[in-house]
């Protein structure tokens, strides 16, 4: 599926654009997921926002972390697809995209993100590889993995 993607640094985004992102993350990481937590952590308004759209909806979103925000390396974090478009690559297609744009927007050759654990051979299947062991965060199994090109 194709989808229409946008990247935007965070003062470059529309009010409308920002409640849509809020709305799928907490959509599915706070219901979905059954996870209580503090998504607006202080740390979207240093980052860059990338969003698949299709049809004027939010399909597949990222933030993409400069060095130095949650890792010493650049990272991809609040990776979320909207459960209506699962299935359909649209999770492997904002992976990709968001692969490419933090080795060029940041310049840098690793990319290293806190993974949920049960997500690991998708990851895997991109390029990334263990890189810590595993922990919970927020009452869910993650683990440290890292990119490098």
């Amino acid at each position: 599926m194709p989808l229409h993607w946008v990247l935007k640094s965070f003062p470059e985004l529309t009010a409308a654009e920002l409640y849509a992102i809020m709305q799928l993350r907490n959509e599915v990481f706070v219901v979905e997921q059954n996870c209580v937590y503090q998504d607006a952590d202080g740390k979207d308004a240093h980052c860059w926002h990338l969003a698949g759209w299709n049809d004027g909806k939010l399909v597949a979103y990222t933030r993409l972390l400069p060095p130095g925000i949650s890792y010493a390396e650049a990272s991809i974090g609040r990776v979320v697809t909207s459960p209506a478009y699962r299935g359909t690559g649209a999770g492997r297609q904002l992976m990709q995209e968001s692969i490419v744009h933090t080795l060029r927007l940041f310049h840098c050759s690793e990319i290293r993100i806190g993974a949920q654990l049960y997500l690991n051979q998708f990851y895997r299947s991109l390029g990334f590889r263990d890189a810590g062991f595993q922990y919970l965060e927020d009452g869910i199994p993650h683990i440290e993995m890292i990119f490098s090109k």
